[in-house]
């Protein structure tokens, strides 16, 4: 009983400790919806060498699904870079302080609009100690600072996961839409063609009808 209520008063110490000192993470959640030969840029602040730097993009609607990307350093060098990618997802270091560049470019079309969902956080997360608690033993805390930690992967994993089934339930209802379109096009097409084939077939039938009078006559 004591166990459950020392591990309950943990629970608590965390939480408390989670809400009073943050994490130090920026990060930016966005949709775009890139034009043709169009280039669109982003920009995120490294206040400090070290820091990671997530960058996560998937194409929902356009063309093939894909889009040139090329993240830059504030020194002007490609840190990553990629031609008709469909999605990514990285995470690298950011060396040095100051604005890092995120570009996407739709050159490869000429009519057709991408919407691209993407996000960019910069982080960088001391583990925080946490206070001294009475009835608790540093081997409780530890325990529980790992299995915080776990969880947390955890949760990123479902987030990442979630995201890849929105990106592929978008892409399937494109696809689905275009497919639509493209048989009711079609269709119409078709009865365009039945009804001015009828059309030519009662115009020669009247004309064939015709001349044999004539040739009765």
């Amino acid at each position: 009983m004591e166990k459950s209520k020392s591990f309950l008063l943990l629970c608590i110490i965390c939480a408390f400790c989670l809400i009073i000192f943050p994490k130090s993470l920026e990060g930016t959640s966005l949709t775009y919806n890139v034009a043709a030969n169009e280039r669109a840029c982003f920009y995120a602040w490294a206040d400090k060498p070290g820091e990671k730097v997530a960058f996560y993009f998937a194409v929902q609607t356009g063309g093939s699904f894909d889009i040139d990307y090329i993240v830059t350093d504030p020194r002007g060098k490609h840190v990553i870079s990629g031609d008709r990618e469909r999605q990514g997802d990285y995470v690298f270091t950011a060396n040095y302080v100051g604005e890092y560049s995120f570009c996407f470019s739709n050159d490869m079309s000429t009519f057709a609009e991408k919407l691209v969902d993407f996000e960019i956080s910069i982080e960088n997360e001391p583990r925080a100690e946490l206070p001294p608690s009475k009835g608790i033993t540093p081997d409780q805390t530890s325990s529980m600072e790992e299995s915080c930690l776990r969880l947390s992967s955890s949760l990123s994993t479902v987030s990442r996961t979630q995201k890849y089934f929105r990106t592929r339930e978008n892409r399937n209802f494109s696809t689905v839409k275009s497919t639509e379109n493209r048989i009711f096009w079609f269709a119409i097409l078709e009865s365009a063609v039945i009804v001015g084939m009828a059309a030519v077939q009662v115009f020669v039938i009247k004309t064939f009808f015709n001349t044999t009078k004539r040739g009765h006559v």
